[in-house]
Formats: structure tokens, sequence, C-alpha cells
């Protein structure tokens, strides 16, 4: 089964990753590089995505002309960073993955429709 885990930043993992000393953030880093090693078997895809602010949302339900503007779909304090594409048994294995995912606070295991 395909899944893809949606890594998500808060507002004060951002604060506390910016207030790290160089040292710190290169460990922190060097976590998730391992985590990404441990599981090379079962990840497909993976990257990380630039700021939320470049991004273009485009709003397809404003009337007769699609709505396009500059950053995220929406104001909010969480933000999708990073993701992974993963190919596992089922949705218990890709816990199991995430329970040690060393990087963000959040991660939202979505399932791929064949």
């Amino acid at each position: 089964m395909k899944y893809v885990l949606l890594f998500v930043e808060t507002e004060q993992f951002e604060k506390e990753l910016e207030a790290m000393g160089q040292a710190d953030r290169d460990r922190a880093y060097a976590l998730v590089g391992k985590w990404m090693a441990d599981h090379a078997d079962k990840i497909r895809a993976a990257g990380k995505l630039q700021p939320a602010v470049t991004a273009t949302t485009v709003r397809l339900d404003a009337g007769s002309e699609p709505v396009i503007t500059d950053g995220p779909f929406v104001e909010g304090k969480e933000v999708v960073s990073g993701y992974a594409e993963v190919e596992v048994a089922d949705l218990d294995e890709a816990l199991r993955m995430v329970r040690s995912w060393p990087g963000c606070p959040l991660v939202e295991i979505r399932p791929l429709e064949s």
C-alpha cells in the first residue's frame, strides 16, 4: 500500500529550529537524514518544500476566472514542509515508521489512490 507522509511544521517548531545554534541544527538534520536512510527501502520519493511564502494558490471556485494569489491556501499556524511517499504493507507499518520521525511535530498519513 502506498501512503504519503506529510511533514507539518508548527510556528513553535520553526521558532525553536531558528533559535538553535548551528551545531544543534546540524544534529537535528542528521537525525532526519538517519531516519530517511533507515527507511530507504520503503521510501519511493521524498522532498523538502520551499517555505510557504513561495507558494502560489489558484482558487477555482471564485467565479468565472481563477483567482491566483501568492502564498499558501490558508493562513495557519501549521505548514506542510515536506513529504515522503512510502510503500508499506498497511497503515500499521506506516504508523510504526512515523512513531520514530525525529523532525517536525506533526505527520499526516494519507493513502494514495491506486
